[in-house]
């Protein structure tokens, strides 16, 4: 008869059962594919900007810009091939800015409150917010993808396979910095400053539209900003793994800023010790 306290104790101690974690999970993921559905709009405009810059973008500079035999190319390729790594990651980089703009209308609707006030850890519920987050800007890839091989933009079958660990990671990257940015903005109406000094920076200062050698050759400050981009590994990351290849630098680089980015981004989100707790006391939004 005495068995049952430990046992209870014990129970105590262990907290939520691992199936109860998942349960938590996969709510937060039907929660955040419900709403991608019912935001039509948000797909279009996630597929519209990469194939502006494919179709029309691309199309004319096709003559000008050729790119010469680099790793992880073999021969010469269109210009269009070359910037498809960098159109995934467009796409992963505004998803991210994207969910972390829903996090700032549910603090202000109060969702948020809802969500934090659950009883599992608040590292659990950043981090399931993010793969779900991810989950979703993968599948637009994968749109886009379908709709560039249409176009004659092709990679080795294989690659498409072989690019879902690239993308996830690097979706984890940019959608960490999207959340750590998220626990700064006060209102939505700041978004637009953050789309402009931090969303178009890392994009166009990056390897995703002309290959380092050449933005080398044209500006030695410009170079060195790039290579001190994130973004610029999240896309060498996906374009080697098109081909079957690691970049293990870009591996090593986008791994420890997910981390930190991550990490920023639960400490934030601390009601204790984050931003969250210190806008509420200086009379901002919660």
């Amino acid at each position: 008869m005495a068995h049952p306290a430990p046992r209870e104790a014990t129970a105590e101690r262990s907290g939520f059962r691992f199936t109860q974690y998942l349960i938590c999970l996969k709510g937060i993921l039907i929660r955040e594919g419900l709403r991608y559905l019912n935001q039509r709009e948000r797909f279009i405009s996630s597929l519209v900007r990469p194939l502006l810059w494919l179709f029309i973008f691309a199309a004319g500079f096709r003559q000008v810009l050729g790119v010469s035999i680099i790793p992880p190319y073999q021969t010469y390729v269109l210009y269009e091939v070359y910037i498809t790594p960098g159109l995934c990651g467009m796409i992963l980089l505004f998803s991210g800015m994207q969910s972390s703009l829903s996090m700032v209308y549910d603090r202000e609707m109060g969702n948020m409150r809802t969500l934090l006030v659950s009883p599992f850890p608040r590292w659990f519920l950043l981090v399931s917010k993010l793969l779900a987050g991810v989950a979703v800007s993968i599948i637009q890839v994968y749109v886009f993808l379908a709709i560039a091989w249409f176009w004659d933009v092709k990679a080795p079958l294989i690659g498409y396979l072989l690019i879902l660990p690239a993308l996830f990671l690097a979706g984890l990257m940019l959608g960490a910095l999207g959340m750590f940015l998220s626990s700064m903005i006060k209102q939505l109406e700041n978004f637009a400053g953050v789309m402009n000094f931090v969303i178009f920076p890392m994009y166009f200062a990056s390897s995703a539209l002309y290959p380092l050698w050449r933005v080398q050759e044209a500006s030695p400050l410009l170079y060195k900003i790039c290579l001190l981009n994130p973004f610029t590994y999240a896309v060498e990351l996906i374009r080697f793994a098109f081909y079957g290849q690691v970049e293990w630098t870009s591996l090593g680089i986008v791994t420890a800023f997910t981390l930190v980015f991550l990490g920023g981004a639960i400490i934030a989100y601390d009601p204790s010790r984050g931003l969250i707790i210190r806008k509420q006391d200086t009379g901002g939004n919660s």
